[in-house]
Order: structure tokens, then sequence, then C-alpha cells
């Protein structure tokens, strides 16, 4: 009996070396084929979106802020030369938009016209006088048509003939020029020259920032 065992052995292990002289499968077909390999039954991994909820609503909101920007009231297209800090002076000053008028006010809880003025300068270390007659005394005075946005815009509208009332020059369009300033009526507002009362009671411009500024 244990001399056929050994014979059935010595068989088996002969016809195992012929069908495979090395006696070790290198390839995955044939592994497959003998049965001894099966492809994983795991699904194969796919990279997902690892933008968390947070991250969603930030960038729908972003996207959201692009797409209606430019429908923004106080949105003004960078179209010209405008220096970077004349645009962040009329973007400062724009932010008190709507305040109501005090005189002698210089916050959010109301201001005059030189209150407001001379508040948005002084946020970009620019000291000017307090009064609109005093501001009119400093920096160069301009023709109309050198105006440039920056700068101040003075009127006279008081039966007094002095001036009275000032404004920052927030645009320039051809012969007309919006300003921001703080109204009696209507707290702060942008008006234009081309408004018959300011054309009436229009006294004088200046530049009150140093070429650099520009």
């Amino acid at each position: 009996m244990k001399n056929v065992v050994i014979i059935s052995f010595l068989l088996f292990f002969l016809v195992g070396c012929k069908s495979t002289p090395s006696g070790i499968v290198t390839s995955k077909n044939e592994a497959q084929k003998k049965g001894i390999y099966s492809t994983p039954k795991t699904s194969q991994t796919v990279a997902k979106n690892t933008t968390s909820t947070t991250d969603k609503k930030f960038t729908e909101k972003t996207k959201k802020s692009r797409i209606t920007e430019s429908a923004d009231d106080d949105y003004v297209p960078d179209d010209d030369n405008t220096s970077y800090f004349v645009k962040q002076l009329i973007s400062s000053a724009m932010q008190y938009e709507g305040v109501r008028y005090r005189g002698g006010g210089t916050t959010t809880g109301g201001m005059d016209c030189s209150g407001l003025v001379s508040t948005v300068f002084k946020t970009f270390d620019v000291s000017l006088p307090r009064s609109s007659n005093d501001m009119s005394k400093v920096g160069q005075k301009l023709k109309l048509k050198d105006v440039k946005k920056g700068d101040l815009i003075f009127f006279k509208t008081s039966n007094r003939g002095v001036i009275n009332h000032v404004g920052l020059v927030t645009e320039v369009r051809d012969d007309e020029i919006l300003f921001i300033h703080s109204s009696v009526q209507r707290g702060v507002i942008i008006s234009s020259t081309k408004e018959a009362y300011y054309q009436r009671t229009f006294a004088q411009a200046n530049r009150v920032l140093s070429d650099e500024h520009f």
C-alpha cells in the first residue's frame, strides 16, 4: 500500500511539472484558468467631490456675487485711469450714502457736508479744515474742464455770498460732474452740476490731493 501511494505521488508530480515546467504560475490569465485567481469583487475607486457643505455654500455665494456685481448701484466700471487711492476714497464716501443730515455731524448718525468730506479724507490720513469755507482755501483751484474724481466742488447756497457747501467729485462725464455730498433735505446723496440749483450756486473746484494720489 505504501508503494502505491509513493508511485501515485510521483506520477502526479511528473504530470504537474510537464504542464508547468517551473511549477510557478506567472500569468494572471493562467491563474484564472486554473481557478486559483479571480477578479476582486470590490468596485473601482472613483474620486469623489470632497467639497464640504460650507465650501459649496461659499462657492455658490461667490458665483452669485460675481454674476450680480455689475448690477450693484455703487458699482463703478474700471474703465478709466483713476488711481486706486481715489477709487478707495470715493468708495469710502459712498458707504455714507443715505445717512441723514445733521449740522456738525460726522458719523452715520448724521453728518453735514463738510463733516462727510473731512471724515472720509481723515480715513486716509488726509487732514482738511472742518468747514466748507475753510476747505475752499486749501489746495489748487481748478477750471471745470480740469476737474477729476477725488477733487472737491464748492457752492454758495446762502444769501451771504460765501462758500458754505462742499461735495466730493465721484464722476466726470464730458460737461457734467457728479458729486457726493450731504444735503439738508435729503442727507448724503449724489448730485449733478447739470441740476439747475447747482448750476446756479456753483462757486469753484479745488484739488486738495497731491499729484501722487492721481
